[in-house]
């Protein structure tokens, strides 16, 4: 079976973009567009890279709740944007744990802080870790683990499989990715503004009762994944048993607020049908 319901893509006022869906079991149900052009992938890049902090963790280079970042925070805290880092800068505006601080610059520090202890740069010890293993030989990191990695269609739908059917972690670090860290914590989502509680996981957005959002009307409330200001998402529906990924080359916008939600509602009525 493929999916009819990807090719409202086509919709979109984007000049490229390209989308795909598995199953929890591994299965591609479809793709439609070039699932093989390379996308700057913005934020989206977060997901990967704390999947490969979490395989830095495994291996016992570092701990979840060991110092780093700013004074008094933890691994923990970068990757669930409560260690009180500014959104682009490096400098503290709160204490760790008191509110959720979406933050480039904490997924920087992260990312030098497993550097430092594996002796190898975050990039290469991110393609060593997850990439690799996976076959996603389209994707790379070049420079910031917050927002620099590019990718295709494709690679992602590998990514996704794996977060859903875990080979390379334990499925219990999985599931604590995404479990709500610090419950309460309210914050701003970008683009969608305050949220009470603004819940995430480790290195994962949770989607839980947030209104505004850009999953679907339809999502469950433990869909989790991610999306980026490059025109680029990733969910992943435990409760549909399935993800999907959509990349385009047009800036996170109204267009993308407005065509986003009804996309993963046609895709997710399919996938249940």
């Amino acid at each position: 079976m493929s999916l009819k319901s990807l090719a409202l893509i086509e919709n979109w006022p984007v000049p490229t973009v390209a989308a795909g869906a598995v199953r929890a079991d591994g299965t591609v149900v479809g793709t439609h567009g070039p699932a093989g052009h390379r996308f700057p992938l913005a934020s989206v890049t977060k997901p990967l890279a704390a999947y490969a902090v979490l395989v830095a963790y495994e291996e016992g280079a570092i701990e979840l709740d060991e110092p780093a970042g700013p004074d008094g925070s933890t691994v923990r805290h970068l990757l669930a944007h409560t260690s009180g880092l500014a959104f682009d800068e490096h400098r503290v505006t709160s204490a760790p744990g008191e509110r959720r601080l979406y933050s480039n610059a904490g997924f920087e520090q992260l990312g030098d802080h497993v550097a430092k202890a594996t002796e190898i740069p975050f990039g290469e010890y991110l393609r060593q870790a997850v990439l690799e293993p996976l076959g996603m030989a389209a994707t790379s990191l070049e420079g910031s683990p917050a927002k620099d990695a590019v990718s295709t269609v494709d690679d992602l739908l590998l990514f996704a499989a794996e977060v859903q059917a875990p080979r390379l972690l334990d499925p219990r670090t999985v599931a604590a990715a995404m479990t709500v860290q610090y419950p309460g914590t309210k914050g701003v989502l970008p683009g969608y503004g305050h949220q009470s509680p603004n819940d995430w996981g480790l290195g994962f957005e949770i989607r839980d009762s947030k209104s505004p959002h850009w999953t679907g009307a339809s999502s469950s409330p433990r869909t989790f994944g991610h999306f980026g200001q490059s025109g680029t998402f990733l969910w992943i529906d435990p409760d549909a048993g399935a993800a999907c990924v959509a990349l385009a080359d047009r800036a996170f916008g109204p267009w993308a607020t407005e065509a986003w939600p009804p996309f993963t509602d046609a895709v997710l009525a399919e996938l249940r049908g």
